[in-house]
């Protein structure tokens, strides 16, 4: 598993990390079953505090996307089906997520639609 984080980017590094995973999972790259690093691993590999990682790690759990089976590990779960009214609430949190990244970093809507759409079409 690649992952990359930038500590300069107004984005948590946490939030970096679970935002990653999720793609991942998303596009396929991780599956159902797929183990993840361990917390102390991946901070080594990423050059992080372990609590930084372990943040990550929780969000993801509360988020019903892995799941840690003790000494065995942080896996994928399988993903359940989506209803419409959870689909909706989930793309419009990910969308206020979105304008507040691109208002911190000062980008105009057009170069958000132009991210969006590429990130669509990579996906």
């Amino acid at each position: 598993m690649i992952l990359s984080v930038d500590p300069t980017l107004p984005l948590p590094v946490y939030e970096q990390i679970r935002g990653q995973i999720v793609r991942m999972i998303a596009a396929g790259t991780l599956g159902p079953g797929h183990r993840l690093p361990t917390i102390r691993q991946l901070a080594v590999d990423l050059g992080l505090a372990k609590g930084t990682v372990a943040r990550a790690y929780e969000l993801l759990e509360s988020d019903g996307v892995i799941e840690t089976l003790g000494r065995k590990g942080s896996f994928v779960v399988e993903t359940p089906p989506v209803s419409a009214a959870d689909r909706a609430t989930e793309l419009a949190q990910a969308a206020e997520s979105l304008v507040v990244t691109a208002r911190q970093l000062g980008a105009d809507l057009d170069e958000v639609r132009r991210a969006l759409d590429s990130a669509w079409q990579r996906f």
